[in-house]
């Protein structure tokens, strides 16, 4: 037998909301950390291919549409401080999204717990 959403405990009511919004916080956090993992994929993938590169190597990089002659100690820099930085964001990311499913497994307990009596 279906219950109604309306016939429900307003308490119970109130916590499927946050329940429900807790889900959509998780949903935007692990999308921004997916696109956070194809970047520093792409970092990673960049830095082995300049470590590769002798001292003084003709290197390019693009700035919005353009592609500009740069140094390759330069873009080591700029790629390697891109990459701590994307992988602290990662780890923030990573502990956001554990603190909203022990959030998530807490309220559907106590929903369960309220429903049972």
């Amino acid at each position: 037998m279906a219950v109604k959403f309306e016939d429900l405990p307003p308490q119970v009511q109130n916590q499927l909301k946050q329940m429900q919004q807790l889900q959509q916080q998780l949903e935007m956090l692990v999308q921004q950390r997916l696109q956070l993992d194809v970047r520093l994929r792409e970092t990673e993938n960049a830095l082995e291919e300049l470590n590769k590169l002798e001292d003084g190597s003709l290197i390019y990089k693009t700035i919005g549409n353009l592609i500009i002659k740069a140094d390759r100690e330069t873009v080591l820099k700029e790629l390697q401080e891109e990459k701590e930085s994307s992988e602290l964001r990662k780890k923030t990311l990573e502990g956001q999204e554990t603190k909203i499913k022990e959030k998530l497994e807490e309220l559907q307990t106590k929903i369960q717990e309220a429903l049972r009596k």
